[in-house]
């Protein structure tokens, strides 16, 4: 098996991306994380160009890692300069690494338009560079910037830049498709060139691959490029970075492992942690997941149609190319108005719901029509399961509402302070409680008061927090009159769940989403088992 180097970004490239932004914990603490996955090479920055980059590299010293290396990033030495007398080159020997990469330029037009220097002077820039670092005892990869286009403009010259760095003791030639515009084909064909034009002239130095995704195929290139004999993979967790981003490392790794079974890659890291990984890196980077994001995202083995929830029963490969559980993820099946019988009977667990098909059926008639109206229960799980109660008959409601009022104040003298104030009458264990609470905004405010008239009787409440609130306009074309839904996610610690309510009225939607949370949190809990949701 061939062995495959996996080399991250995320921290330098991955951080060029629009919206990314790492602070220096998040970044020392992604380092931790990308170690444990068993990631070859972590890229930490560029020591010279801002305090926080130089900080990372001196914190990261401390770092007793298991599997990865931390390399410094940096460019050739500026023109007309010796490398030893060149700020950069001090910077990325402060920054105390074992291995740095240093980006040069392989494509003739942009020496002559962008760098402004002669031919000669570039290859000296790369060549000085190398050698000058190769002496000071570090390992250096070179990244050939711009490799593909520059081939295409001009190979002989593309190649005397590779040589350069490959004879001045460089011990990766990194092949970079800098602008993403190169396809899978040309990947291939490009860098078994490269491979070929190194051997011929004495100096078969390993080559990586760098694909950006301007084209929506960096992850093809990147695999392309392995398949032609590259040895390292270079990339971003999730594909952050730059424009349309890079390649994103977890489908490149998950295809190499579980695709391919030539190459070997992560060490014994494996790929069972890769959804971890990725979003834990989300969650770092205050970014928001991508549902549909290959192997990791929480729509990669989700199945709403009737057919394939139901091919899926019987066996799981039927519509899913690997199982879920190889990269940390898992199977979700989904109800909708597109749902079959088998929809319903695989997310209801109870057995004699479950195999009560007049009662399946009834369900999904239910279903159908309410979402017909607007509803969704993709993403609301627990009103789902409240759904199947009512229509069992098994629904044992922890509260009945009265009544609920809802005030919103707003006095000039007040400028632009509004306030709002919720009222709710409602009926727990026989006795009727009416309190009134204020908060930023209706739904706050509504919150409120539920809690404070159910939580002395279920203290329990006070786990429950409310983590998500969403309003979707659904029939826009009605104006104001139109119906909204409002979707809220909630947690106790230890779960997350989804409900959902639909009027037109948006307080009366928000109403009906946040009940049926209480509803469903107050009937899990121990002390009320006898109302146990069954489904």
């Amino acid at each position: 098996m061939r062995r495959i180097e996996i080399y991250d970004t995320t921290l330098r490239d991955g951080s060029q991306g629009e919206g990314v932004n790492f602070s220096l914990e998040d970044k020392l603490a992604i380092t931790r994380r990308l170690d444990e996955a068993g990631i070859d090479f972590i890229e930490g920055g560029y020591p010279l160009s801002n305090p926080k980059d130089a900080q990372y590299f001196e914190r990261a010293r401390g770092f007793n890692l298991a599997h990865s290396r931390v390399v410094a990033f940096g460019m050739t030495r500026r023109r007309g300069m010796a490398a030893g007398d060149d700020p950069g080159m001090k910077a990325l020997l402060d920054a105390g690494t074992t291995a740095i990469t240093i980006v040069g330029k392989t494509s003739a037009f942009h020496v002559a338009e962008v760098l402004g220097v002669s031919r000669e002077e570039n290859l000296a820039m790369i060549a000085d560079t190398v050698a000058y670092l190769t002496g000071c005892d570090r390992e250096i990869f070179y990244d050939a910037e711009h490799f593909f286009d520059g081939w295409k403009l001009d190979p002989a010259y593309s190649l005397e830049t590779l040589l350069a760095a490959a004879q001045a003791g460089a011990t990766r030639i990194v092949l970079c498709d800098t602008n993403g515009g190169t396809l899978p084909g040309e990947v291939a064909t490009l860098v078994a060139a490269a491979i070929a034009g190194l051997a011929a002239a004495g100096c078969p130095v390993p080559v990586g691959i760098h694909c950006h995704n301007d084209c929506d195929v960096a992850t093809a290139n990147s695999l392309a490029g392995v398949a032609a004999g590259a040895s390292q993979v270079q990339g971003t967790i999730n594909g952050v970075g730059e424009r349309c981003g890079n390649a994103d490392l977890i489908a490149v790794i998950a295809n190499l492992a579980l695709k391919l079974p030539d190459y070997a890659l992560l060490g014994a890291a494996g790929t069972t942690h890769l959804t971890e990984l990725s979003r834990f890196v989300y969650e770092t980077a205050n970014m928001l997941y991508r549902p549909g994001q290959p192997f990791v995202g929480s729509s990669a083995f989700a199945h709403k149609g009737g057919m394939h929830v139901h091919a899926v029963a019987k066996a799981t490969e039927s519509y899913e190319h690997i199982h879920p559980e190889a990269v940390g993820n898992s199977r979700r099946i989904l109800v909708s108005e597109l749902s079959g019988r088998s929809n319903i009977a695989a997310l209801v667990k109870h057995p004699t719901v479950k195999n009560d098909r007049v009662l399946l059926d009834q369900v999904l008639a239910e279903v159908c029509r309410l979402e017909n109206e607007g509803w969704q229960f993709e993403a609301a799980d627990a009103s789902f399961d409240l759904l199947v109660q009512r229509f069992a008959g098994t629904f044992q409601p922890a509260f009945e509402k009265l009544a609920y009022n809802v005030a919103v104040e707003s006095r000039e003298e007040q400028g632009s302070n509004v306030r709002t104030e919720a009222t709710v009458k409602l009926v727990v264990n026989g006795v009727q409680r009416h309190e009134v609470a204020e908060g930023d905004g209706p739904v706050n405010a509504l919150d409120a008061a539920l809690r404070k008239a159910l939580e002395p009787v279920f203290p329990a409440l006070s786990r429950m927090n409310l983590l998500d609130y969403k309003v979707r306009v659904i029939n826009a074309q009605e104006g104001t009159a139109a119906r909204v839904r409002v979707s809220i996610e909630s947690t106790d610690g230890q779960r997350v769940w989804g409900t959902v309510g639909v009027s037109e009225n948006v307080i009366e939607a928000s109403w009906l989403a946040l009940a049926d949370s209480f509803h469903f949190f107050l009937l899990s809990q121990p002390e009320n088992r006898g109302r146990e949701p069954i489904s």
